[in-house]
């Protein structure tokens, strides 16, 4: 809004600063107000931006504040209501000054954050406090940015310490070649977990072989063993056919007294 102003004209915002340039003239050492046909035309513009400059407020505002500021007399007026109403009072100022104070000197890298989204969060608490007149040099808020990095940051922070004047590169610069060290960071990292990837792929596929190994070792043995007990059985039918006989006789049960080996033959 004050870039906006002082865009259009300005003496306007001098006029919304410090009040309404009123015509006037001095009689006898005594200060009054001009009469209307006594106005010049430098009298007819200052009373023209004062007008201009309370019609530009009133069209840049909502319609509640438009309902605050209508019964103002002046721009000045306006504006300093409209400040208190946006801003707040002194007390409210300087409540938010030491919270952004506060935020600065804690300030941190996140978790999983990116450079590009901490510079960001960075970039606006020292735009709201130099809005309330609190602003650091260069080589402060380059060393801040350094120090908020996490201990995996360490050997660049390390190696533009001693390969720079803190005091000279722009954080735009520090910016650049924070995220070119995070993009290689990343990119070693892929190559990492595509290595650990193929490892425990590989370890899987031994695993499963071995798994398969042993699952036919169980399986041939079995296998043995039922071709030992079909052998040891044929052998005993043909050493022992009447026991074997008797006992199919046991299984078979007569259909009338319901006997086990009792046949019809006997």
């Amino acid at each position: 809004m004050t870039i906006f102003l002082q865009s259009l004209d300005y003496q306007l915002w001098h006029i919304i600063v410090n009040g309404p340039m009123i015509p006037t003239r001095t009689v006898e050492g005594v200060v009054s107000l001009k009469p209307e046909n006594e106005f010049n035309d430098n009298d007819f513009r200052m009373l023209q931006l004062n007008s201009k400059a309370k019609h530009i407020l009133f069209c840049t505002v909502d319609p509640n504040e438009f309902n605050r500021i209508s019964s103002c007399d002046s721009a000045k007026e306006m504006w300093d209501l409209l400040e208190i109403t946006c801003e707040g009072t002194n007390q409210v100022k300087e409540s938010n000054f030491s919270m952004l104070v506060h935020e600065y000197e804690l300030f941190m890298m996140h978790d999983n954050e990116c450079i590009s989204d901490m510079f960001t969060r960075f970039t606006t608490i020292i735009n709201f406090l130099k809005k309330f007149g609190k602003s650091y040099p260069n080589q402060e808020l380059v060393r801040k940015i350094l120090r908020c990095l996490p201990k995996s940051w360490t050997p660049k922070v390390t190696a533009i310490e001693e390969a720079k004047d803190l005091s000279t590169p722009p954080l735009e610069q520090l910016l650049g070649s924070l995220m070119t060290h995070e993009t290689t960071m990343k990119n070693h990292e892929s190559v990492e977990t595509k290595k650990k990837k193929t490892i425990a792929l590989r370890d899987s596929k031994e695993e499963s072989e071995s798994d398969e190994d042993g699952e036919m070792t169980l399986i041939t043995s079995q296998f043995k063993k039922f071709l030992k007990s079909q052998k040891g059985k044929k052998a005993f039918k043909k050493k022992f056919p009447q026991c074997e006989e008797s006992r199919k006789n046991e299984e078979l049960t007569c259909f009338e007294c319901k006997k086990p080996g009792h046949l019809k033959s006997d």
